[in-house]
């Protein structure tokens, strides 16, 4: 049915894998935010030789862009011959640093036994790739296909996505009527369709106490004491009672279809302000942990809050001198697209297409840009599907197959090919 398709994505591969390299040799480390715009222009320079309108949008005054470290992102749109819905591939350019451990140089983009090496090849600089081969072969094969595709390299996805798809969002890059449907490419396996991801909350719990000098601890109060008064309520009674929440999200792994929750750090005291190498002589005053919660479809945000104040108002009853302030740092709503919405059907016939198999449907246990494109955008028809293993995401040596990249840049197009001509061969 789609022979000339998957014949002309296969003739590209030497493309796909020269425009992966190329991506991957920005070394657009996030933080601080490097190489965004040379990365972004690169992308809508490429774009625009195809006949796309391209625009470059910094996310002024969002956490770390500055002129020496500017937001930059790319929105690219090509119109096709006639009215009709518009799809939108999305992904980031942004990637982690390096980090250690590595057997290949990160930024070089090595071709290797059919992988291509690289910090950022897997998550998601592959995934890029591939909606853009995608796209460009769609529009190759259909020249008179209706509606618009649009292409966007976005930033800072790995600190919140604040200077990038939010932003994006809040100008209305992401909303009706412009956009229709949205595929982010993030790296959840080339046969599986993400439908959303769970809920978050970080926030920061003090407690509370009273300096003295450290020989004489028992004229001051230590905020550290009353802060493992609270990690041991949360051992005793909250993780407990987290762990035994169960979802109908179909969360992956296994073990993220609970509740839970990270003690992401803690501070106390004035020993990492103190002279290099020495305690500070004194009773803490202070003591400051992070949690980072991530909840279910089946539980609201008041509740998953309640569930820690309601412990820490316990200790303030029972314990003498316990006083304590939380600060909300960040919060999300679960999200799952439903099964049968317009852009999963299409996806699920590109997979059915290419790997002879229904697609399995997954919910990522962290969060990424879909969260913005819901809450900013008030656009639901969204999923993640790309190639790459998310497992290799953040590690040293890490990969995205070039089979992969193909076979998911043919589950793409089928997608288009289901949005824009309604599945016509």
């Amino acid at each position: 049915m789609f022979e000339k398709l998957f014949r002309a994505i296969d003739d590209r591969r030497d493309d796909l894998v020269a425009l992966t390299q190329d991506l991957i040799r920005f070394p657009t480390i996030n933080p601080p935010g490097e190489a965004y715009t040379p990365c972004a222009e690169y992308l809508g320079e490429r774009l625009r030789k195809r006949g796309f309108g391209v625009e470059y949008v910094r996310g002024e005054g969002t956490p770390g862009d500055s002129d020496r470290y500017p937001r930059t992102n790319v929105v690219a749109r090509f119109d096709g011959r006639s009215a009709g819905p518009t799809v939108h591939f999305n992904s980031h350019i942004d990637v982690v640093e390096a980090g250690e451990g590595w057997t290949l140089d990160p930024f070089e983009g090595v071709v290797k036994d059919g992988r291509i090496y690289g910090r950022g090849a897997c998550d998601m600089k592959g995934g890029l790739a591939a909606s853009v081969i995608a796209a460009e072969t769609f529009m190759a094969v259909f020249p008179d296909f209706p509606g618009a595709i649009e292409i966007s390299g976005t930033v800072d996805e790995e600190s919140g996505g604040y200077g990038g798809v939010a932003y994006l969002a809040s100008k209305g890059y992401f909303s009706k009527p412009r956009v229709d449907h949205v595929i982010i490419p993030e790296p959840l396996n080339k046969d599986r369709i993400c439908l959303g991801h769970r809920g978050v909350w970080w926030a920061e719990i003090e407690t509370k106490g009273s300096i003295a000098h450290g020989s004489m601890p028992f004229l001051g109060d230590s905020a550290i004491r009353h802060m493992s008064a609270v990690l041991t309520a949360f051992e005793e009674d909250l993780f407990p009672a987290l762990d035994r929440k169960q979802t109908r999200m179909p969360v992956v792994p296994e073990g993220a279809r609970r509740s839970t929750m990270n003690i992401n750090s803690i501070h106390g005291g004035q020993t990492e302000d103190y002279f290099p190498g020495f305690p500070a002589p004194n009773v803490p005053d202070s003591c400051r942990t992070v949690i980072d919660r991530r909840f279910l479809l089946e539980e609201s945000i008041d509740d998953v809050k309640d569930e820690v104040t309601s412990i820490l108002d316990r200790l303030k009853r029972e314990r003498p001198k316990f006083d304590y302030s939380i600060r909300d740092l960040f919060e999300v709503q679960p999200l799952m697209t439903e099964r049968d919405s317009p852009v999963v059907e299409a996806v699920a016939e590109g997979i059915r297409e290419i790997f002879g198999k229904e697609p399995d449907y997954v919910i990522s246990p962290g969060t990424y840009d879909q969260k913005h494109v819901a809450r900013i955008g008030h656009l639901f028809d969204c999923i993640a599907y790309g190639p790459g293993v998310l497992d290799l995401a953040h590690r040293p040596d890490e990969w995205v197959g070039i089979e992969d990249m193909i076979q998911s840049a043919k589950v793409m197009a089928v997608g288009l090919n289901r949005l824009l001509r309604d599945g016509r061969a």
